[in-house]
């Protein structure tokens, strides 16, 4: 486990004493650079940048697909959901999951999970400032699943006899076919009781035009040591399996439920880069 330090004692490029591997691109840290986010390195910055050469719009792709989690979390909240398991959460930024279904209930509780020690840093220190029992964070990786559903920070905040919001936003294109993240994606599926929502989105191509702007972003971050694996509508669809899609089904991001937001409002479907739905389980 990473060691404890508040946000300010690195900034810029100055690294923790912990081993972070700064020198290597992560996609956490990737995603905070098109955020506008200040936690990267050189490494996260010059490979994003390659990405954005190619298609400047995944910056603004990011931020509506953040936008669109917002939306999902208050959509679950209004459902009576209390209880979130967000996996791949990402470095904390503004609207997190927490802060949204709080600012809804008070008394919802959020675990977050993610594999990057700099995201551990700083969600330990956003959490300092959370009230006492309704927050919590696992350092864990999204393919063992039985490590996530059982640990102790998990097992004290989620009561999986009662509806649960299960979030794998932005996550499963970093999942290659080869590790079938469909099948762990059920291994999820399976602990959420009736009643529970699955917040899911996910990189496509369908929306690009131009197959060869694609395939050289997919190799942009395969060349930076971060596997992409885009997927079209129809195998998104398949994630939802066995779960009821709620209207409008699985869409551009920008296109589920949109709130009015201008950002979003101005944005082609192409531009935002992305898929996303929300599903709940039947009784």
């Amino acid at each position: 486990m990473a060691e404890k330090v508040s946000g300010s004692e690195w900034p810029g490029d100055h690294a923790p004493s912990v081993d972070l591997r700064t020198d290597v691109p992560h996609s956490a840290r990737m995603y905070d650079y098109y955020l506008g986010g200040k936690d990267n390195f050189a490494a996260d910055r010059e490979a994003a940048e390659k990405v954005l050469q190619i298609f400047p719009d995944v910056a603004v792709g990011a931020r509506a697909n953040r936008r669109f989690l917002g939306r999902a979390v208050r959509f679950a909240a209004g459902m009576g959901i209390r209880q979130y398991v967000d996996i791949g959460t990402g470095i904390p930024t503004a609207e997190n999951t927490h802060e949204v279904a709080q600012s809804v209930a008070s008394d919802s509780r959020v675990v977050y999970v993610d594999n990057d020690p700099i995201v551990l840093t700083h969600a330990r220190a956003l959490l300092a400032g959370t009230p006492e029992g309704r927050t919590a964070y696992l350092d864990a990786d999204f393919r063992d699943h039985e490590r996530i559903l059982s640990a102790p920070e998990t097992s004290a905040l989620i009561d999986f006899k009662q509806p649960v919001a299960l979030l794998t936003v932005a996550l499963l294109h970093f999942i290659p076919d080869a590790d079938d993240p469909g099948a762990i994606l059920e291994h999820y599926k399976a602990a959420m009781p009736p009643g529970s929502v699955m917040i899911f989105s996910h990189a496509t191509t369908d929306l690009v035009d131009d197959s060869e702007e694609s395939r050289a972003v997919v190799r942009a971050y395969t060349g930076a040591g971060v596997g992409l694996t885009p997927r079209s509508r129809d195998r998104i669809t398949e994630f939802f399996a066995g779960w009821d899609l709620v209207e409008p089904g699985v869409v551009p991001v920008t296109e589920w439920r949109p709130d009015g937001n201008p950002d979003d409002a101005a944005l082609k479907a192409s531009q935002a880069g992305a898929f996303g739905g929300v599903a709940i389980k039947p009784a």
